[in-house]
């Protein structure tokens, strides 16, 4: 493969279809009738550029957006204008104002932090939007049940507060057949009583999945929009959206009984061709892939052999005699999905997505 469209200096390129993205929102909306589906782009969307991620999703219809922290709601606020922007992560005290003046929305999972909005709201004189997020037993964020108690007892607290969404978080929703799925979503029906008769928010990118008594006034993928399968086991419903490609540095000959890389974890048994090229677990890609990992040349697989450093990964080239220095190997792509490298490193696709290094050379695509 030759790539006339990457700087001579790039050694790794990472190609993201914003056109596919936009299509697995699309799909996921198909199967979320009961209400729109947002976009989470946290992690600087998971990894692939939230600046190009979420105006494409806005372009296409997407009104709502999630990040997990609030200067990553800063970083892209001024391009979603007239988009609710939510905060997963609650409201830091002393950040309120930033809130308001950036017209970003807070989750608020603590009775802490509901008191610290509505007093705001008292100082400005008007109902601040937010949304509540209720915990229904992932037991990190949200409020639990002796907060919800409170604020049954003491409505008042939320009367200077503008409830747009009352949500909870799945914990299991990518094991359709786990009854805790049907149990927490039951806990959620219980947990809202007594609270605002506002809408509710409940699936994530599996939940869209789980069927009809799953769907909400609002639904929160991430991971699905990105191309990682929601329906582990079954075949992935998603359209891939990223390949990474890692340029050849060089290729050398050694010969049986000598080693590659740090510790000698692995000794050519032949006289055998090596490429070394440039990926290393700086950019991300997994130590875990040692001696394991593989790439493709031309749709076959190329064995990665001996340790991933920090900024190289080397490959038995021995069977591919026309790779050359400077050809490109594909880690992710066509032949090797990202759920499949996510299994090979012993993790999950989120991982592999939110850890790609800032080193990559990246293109965007969109028809």
């Amino acid at each position: 493969m030759t790539r006339s469209d990457v700087p001579p200096g790039a050694g790794a390129v990472l190609d993201v279809d914003l056109t596919a993205i936009v299509a697995n929102w699309r799909t996921l909306c198909a199967r979320h009738p009961a209400g729109p589906v947002a976009g989470i782009v946290k992690a600087d969307a998971y990894g692939l550029g939230a600046r190009r991620v979420a105006p494409a999703l806005r372009d296409a219809g997407c009104q709502h957006f999630f990040v997990a922290h609030l200067d990553e709601a800063l970083g892209i606020r001024p391009l979603l204008a007239g988009s609710m922007l939510g905060v997963l992560n609650g409201l830091l005290a002393g950040s309120e104002e930033t809130f308001v003046t950036d017209n970003i929305t807070p989750v608020l999972g603590s009775i802490p932090e509901v008191d610290r909005w509505a007093a705001l709201a008292g100082r400005v004189g008007r109902k601040l939007p937010a949304i509540l997020h209720v915990d229904t037993g992932m037991a990190r964020l949200g409020l639990d049940a002796k907060e919800l108690t409170l604020l049954r007892q003491d409505p008042a607290r939320l009367s200077s507060i503008d409830v747009l969404y009352i949500m909870t978080h799945l914990v299991s929703s990518e094991l359709s057949g786990d009854p805790l799925n049907h149990e927490q979503r039951a806990r959620f029906e219980t947990a809202c009583i007594g609270l605002p008769p506002v809408p509710r928010s409940l699936a994530n990118s599996s939940g869209i999945f789980l069927g009809e008594d799953f769907g909400s006034d609002l639904a929160r993928p991430g991971a699905a929009l990105y191309g990682i399968n929601p329906t582990p086991g079954a075949t992935n419903p998603m359209r891939p959206v990223a390949r990474l490609h890692t340029r050849v540095l060089q290729v050398r000959t050694i010969e049986a009984g000598e080693s590659v890389g740090y510790n000698a974890i692995w000794r050519a048994t032949r006289r055998s061709q090596i490429a070394t090229a440039a990926l290393g677990y700086g950019d991300g890609w997994p130590r875990s892939l040692s001696g394991q990992g593989k790439a493709f040349f031309d749709g076959r697989a190329v064995p990665l052999v001996g340790r991933v450093s920090m900024d190289l990964t080397t490959f038995d080239i021995t069977d591919h005699p026309d790779i050359h220095t400077g050809a490109w190997l594909e880690v992710i792509g066509p032949n090797c999905s990202l759920d499949e490298v996510a299994a090979a490193a012993g993790t999950v696709g989120y991982e592999i997505l939110t850890s790609l290094g800032g080193r990559f050379h990246r293109i965007y695509h969109a028809s």
